[in-house]
């Protein structure tokens, strides 16, 4: 930033602001690095992904749960996977973090690129601010993070279109294909050029309209058509359809559950905020921008991983309209406009060798290493050392189970297991349906049971005649059975 402020501001022919936003986001995730370390489905990836490397192809079927081997699965992220794998592979813990901090880093970026078309530099920022404040409980090393980037590029870019009452440029598809390998959430991508394309229509001359539907029908076909360039083909729809199919169990998985509004939080202020502007404002905005803001706010409140998405999205849909609102700052470019030529290049360079170069020194100085404050290293220890096969385990522990080569009951990959089983599982896990638990115990044959200390499962098995607990302490508490009852019980199925 000082070599950028000293250089000379003239004629806006290139802007240094998104880079140095890029680079000083990476820099600041990189510092706080395990942080990005502490969801255990991020093992399970890396697992998935050193599979995929081994025998050069993609899973279609369940390799890894106790209950549902052998049944379809279809892994809509495959590309994260081996992204991740690769990168753990060659830098250990770094790799992962460093990879997660680039892709978080070029989605403000990107985003700050497109609200400067309508927003001095000053207020471009609240919004990438807001965004990444939003967004911070799920910026995790997990596969949606990298797709982060490829969602700000290409909602960005429709949105583009739309502000200039166009349809979208036919380049913008490989893209749709990037996404699709990366994340199943690219059907967000999908569902998005209908819902833009509304706006485009709307400020479109009324001759224009029907040219510009059927460009936009076109555009959609073809993005269609890019996201089935998987190794799944057209079977990358049904994966992602079985995402979205998880009816009632949404409500009782924590990423997918509504959200809560008990104490306050970024989210709640936000749409304070947004309620407010509209207000004291009066804030007027055509009917397909109200759809979409009203969407955004639907999908973030249904579901708190939705949140990022509507702390990306809304400040695209506002920055056009918003655009006149605010005075432009006194003697302060839009951005930090570089003059064509050596200085530009210079400083860019600069930037880009600064932030290599940091990155290089504080990561051969710093050892990340994975969280395991959720990570049950000893309770899998006593079980294997038990040589327990079949184990019903605690939601969270599934990932951890499976990079331990031992097949969990449930993971998370929830669209694997399905609604049904899942309300049956979490039933059980917490307490209300006892009789359910004991039958899965006995139906799978269950001989050991990994529960995190504050399961009502583990607390009940505490006072179950046929099991005994054995190891315990803050992470996990592990439950045999007891030998005679066990004994019996299993030679009995």
């Amino acid at each position: 930033m000082t070599i950028a402020a000293s250089l000379p501001i003239a004629r806006a022919q290139r802007n240094l602001a998104p880079l140095c936003v890029t680079a000083a986001t990476f820099l600041l995730l990189l510092v706080s690095g395990d942080s990005l370390l502490h969801d255990p489905d991020t093992l399970w990836q890396i697992k998935v992904g050193e599979w995929i490397l081994d025998h050069r192809a993609v899973p279609w079927t369940d390799l890894y749960s106790l209950t549902h081997q052998g049944e379809v699965w279809l892994s809509t992220s495959w590309l994260s996977q081996v992204l991740f794998a690769t990168a753990y592979a060659h830098w250990g813990w770094a790799g992962p973090v460093v990879l997660t901090a680039a892709a978080i880093a070029l989605a403000m970026g990107w985003l700050l690129t497109f609200l400067q078309r309508h927003l001095d530099l000053p207020y471009a920022l609240v919004f990438c601010l807001l965004a990444m404040t939003l967004a911070a409980p799920h910026l995790l090393a997990r596969p949606h993070v990298l797709a982060l980037p490829v969602m700000v590029a290409w909602t960005g870019a429709l949105m583009a279109a739309a502000d200039r009452g166009r349809a979208p440029s036919f380049l913008l598809l490989p893209l749709m294909a990037l996404w699709a390998n990366l994340h199943g959430g690219f059907v967000l991508g999908l569902a998005l050029i209908g819902a833009i394309g509304l706006e485009a229509l709307w400020r479109a001359a009324p001759p224009r309209r029907l040219a510009l539907a059927m460009r936009l029908a076109a555009f959609g076909l073809g993005a269609l058509a890019a996201s089935c360039c998987t190794p799944y083909g057209l079977d990358t729809l049904l994966g992602a359809a079985r995402i979205l199919s998880l009816g009632k169990s949404f409500s009782v998985i924590a990423e997918w559950r509504p959200a809560d509004f008990s104490s306050f939080s970024p989210f709640a202020g936000a749409l304070l905020g947004l309620l407010g502007l509209a207000l004291t404002r009066g804030l007027a905005l055509s009917p397909p921008r109200v759809l979409l803001i009203l969407g955004a706010t639907w999908m973030a409140l249904a579901h708190v991983r939705s949140i990022e998405t509507f702390g990306v999205l809304v400040p695209l849909v506002l920055a056009q309209p918003l655009s006149g609102w605010f005075r432009a700052v006194s003697d302060s470019p839009r951005g930090l406009r570089m003059a064509p030529g050596a200085p530009a290049a210079l400083a860019a360079l600069a930037i880009v060798l600064a932030t290599a170069s940091a990155t290089a020194g504080f990561s051969s100085r710093h050892t990340f290493e994975f969280s395991t404050a959720q990570t049950p290293v000893a309770a899998v220890d006593v079980l294997t050392e038990r040589k327990a096969a079949r184990i019903f385990n605690s939601y969270g522990f599934g990932g951890y189970l499976i990079i331990r080569d031992i097949r969990p009951f449930v993971d998370g990959r929830s669209e694997l297991y399905g609604e049904k089983f899942l309300m049956d599982y979490f039933a059980a896990e917490d307490g209300r349906d006892v009789s359910g638990l004991l039958r899965m115990l006995d139906d799978n044959r269950i001989d050991a049971t990994l529960l995190t200390p504050d399961s009502p499962a583990a607390q009940m098995l505490d006072h179950i005649k046929g099991w005994k607990r054995i190891y315990g302490d803050k992470i996990a508490v592990v439950h045999v059975r007891d030998d005679a009852e066990g004994v019996a019980a299993m030679t009995s199925k």
